[in-house]
């Protein structure tokens, strides 16, 4: 079977937008890889059930989303003055796109049109304190995406805190509640459980996996554990990036940029308690993003700086990983999405 994936990228090198490659299933390999549309820096990927794709996009010196077509025809564009997004996600429900600033500290709103074009509906910034660590200057919105019961979940690096709002259909959001990670943890990516009672937080700063109990009548989130992803005698650079959960909830996996590897935990039968299984070489520098496949017999990691794509097996039984193929040429690649 061929599976296609979608490739966001930066486009400072080599990269000139969206890529797509196949993996051959039977073959265990990546192959394939073609330019999708010409866009500058789509650093991350969201598609709808209508196969259409929205995208982080650059223009003029402005940010914001841009939107494509089955046939990845440009759709439209809409920016703002400033730096671009580095997160977006489709909310099919109530027909909108949400999008995460990192430098501006903003979380962005978009209607989703008719034509599948993009409109934008709302804005807004936190003004929370910050946290102590050098990267945390100001807010640092990283991720905006649902929780299993429709609010927004919203995890800002910079003042160290997972938001929750509820969204009117037209797309304006309220504040509920807050989450407060400890100092210089830097929330980053947020993922739940299958049975909707837990999520676990990537600290992008502190390079661990904080397990939230999630309270739905309420909204709230209640740490219940902490783990690293790093060695303990680990002490150069490094920051936690993507997190990923099996569908059976039985197996988690989070990649490190600068110790280059894939962290594998087991998941308690409960999804209230993770257990170290495997820490792998990532096989490139700085991986960014990686994704399961629709069989989860798979997993593409994807590399920004060294501009390559590693494959791997995953045993369903055990979670471990393979390396089965690595250098698969993506120029600056830093979003792997499944169609």
């Amino acid at each position: 079977m061929l599976e296609k994936i979608f490739l966001g990228t930066y486009t400072r090198r080599k990269s000139e937008g969206i890529y797509t490659i196949l993996l051959d299933t039977e073959k265990a390999e990546l192959s394939g890889l073609t330019l999708a549309a010409k866009e500058t820096s789509p650093t991350y990927l969201a598609r709808s059930q209508k196969n259409f794709t929205y995208a982080v996009t650059s223009v003029d010196g402005k940010g914001g989303a841009a939107s494509y077509n089955p046939s990845f025809k440009l759709m439209n564009q809409v920016t703002e003055e400033g730096a671009p997004l580095c997160y977006v996600a489709v909310d099919e429900d109530r027909q909108l796109v949400y999008g995460a600033n990192y430098h501006k500290g903003e979380v962005n709103v978009y209607q989703i049109l008719a034509d599948g074009s993009l409109k934008a509906t709302d804005a807004l910034y936190h003004e929370e304190p910050v946290g102590p660590h050098e990267n945390q200057d100001h807010a640092h919105v990283h991720y905006t995406n649902l929780t299993p019961d429709n609010r927004l979940a919203v995890c800002d690096l910079g003042t160290d805190r997972v938001y929750l709002y509820t969204i009117s259909k037209e797309g304006k959001l309220t504040e509920t509640n807050v989450y407060k990670a400890p100092d210089a943890t830097g929330p980053r990516h947020l993922v739940f459980h299958p049975n909707d009672q837990y999520a676990y937080l990537v600290g992008e700063l502190d390079s661990s996996i904080t397990v939230l109990a999630y309270d739905k009548a309420t909204g709230t989130f209640k740490e219940k554990q902490k783990v690293f992803t790093i060695p303990e005698d680990f002490d150069d650079f490094n920051s936690g990036a993507a997190i990923r959960v099996t569908q059976d909830g039985r197996f988690l996996y989070a990649s490190n940029r600068g110790h280059n590897s894939i962290a594998v935990f087991a998941i308690s039968e409960d999804g209230a308690h993770l257990d170290f299984v495997q820490l792998i070489s990532s096989e490139g520098d700085f991986p960014r993003d990686f994704a399961l496949d629709p069989t989860e017999n798979y997993l593409v990691c994807a590399h920004q700086n060294s501009d390559n794509l590693t494959l791997y097996t995953r045993d369903q039984e055990t979670g471990k990983l393979t390396c089965v193929q690595k250098d698969v040429y993506a120029p600056e690649c830093v979003c792997v999405l499944f169609e």
